[in-house]
């Protein structure tokens, strides 16, 4: 296994039962405000949030229509506590890179605040494209830093027990989806944070 992998779910599956208590529970709060938001969802929809952690992103989208909501985690307390506190909800481990769903089968794919965990963006790239019906769309909302933070951040990011790999500008972030098809629709940042918003081709 991945050694990132490793450190996700040792980190996560400790932080599980108290998760939006630690530290980044509360960090990632406003993340997915931002994000529930800016998706735009319709009554219908299969929505997936991938590094969905206990469930609340998924939960609260759908609050807003009656969607067919799915979400992946690598770490397995996490899924547990999510099926347990959303059971109309279906939740399943699973790492970025090999999703246990068919192939054109959302309309919609989140990722709240876990772009940065992805060992290979490239993998998860050719996942969403997979998954996602014609003209669906992905949102990543992730960490924002200016250019001299982000680079000093960096570097040390891959050293951290909790599985961080890298923080991404949008036009990274844009560039790796257009090369497997993927159109951009807008991104948009406020504080700390990004949202790219992009569109299966």
């Amino acid at each position: 296994m991945n050694k990132f992998n490793e450190k996700n779910i040792k980190a996560y599956d400790k932080k599980a039962d108290n998760y939006d208590n630690t530290h980044d529970g509360k960090f990632t709060e406003k993340f997915k405000t931002l994000l529930l938001n800016t998706v735009s969802v319709k009554d219908g929809d299969s929505v997936l949030d991938v590094g969905c952690g206990n469930g609340t992103l998924l939960s609260r989208i759908a609050t807003l229509k009656s969607i067919q909501g799915f979400g992946t985690d690598i770490s397995s307390q996490m899924i547990k506590n999510a099926t347990s506190r959303y059971s109309k909800l279906r939740f399943v481990v699973s790492d970025c890179e090999k999703i246990p769903f068919d192939d054109n089968s959302m309309d919609i794919i989140t990722v709240c605040a876990a772009y940065h965990h992805f060992p290979n963006v490239n993998a998860f790239a050719a996942e969403a494209k997979r998954l996602l019906k014609a003209s669906g769309s992905l949102y990543i909302a992730e960490v924002y830093l200016p250019l001299g933070i982000r680079q000093v951040a960096n570097i040390f990011l891959p050293l951290l027990k909790d599985g961080d790999v890298k923080f991404y500008t949008s036009k990274e972030i844009v560039n790796t989806f257009s090369s497997f098809g993927f159109r951009l629709i807008n991104t948009m940042a406020k504080g700390h944070i990004q949202i790219v918003h992009l569109q299966k081709g």
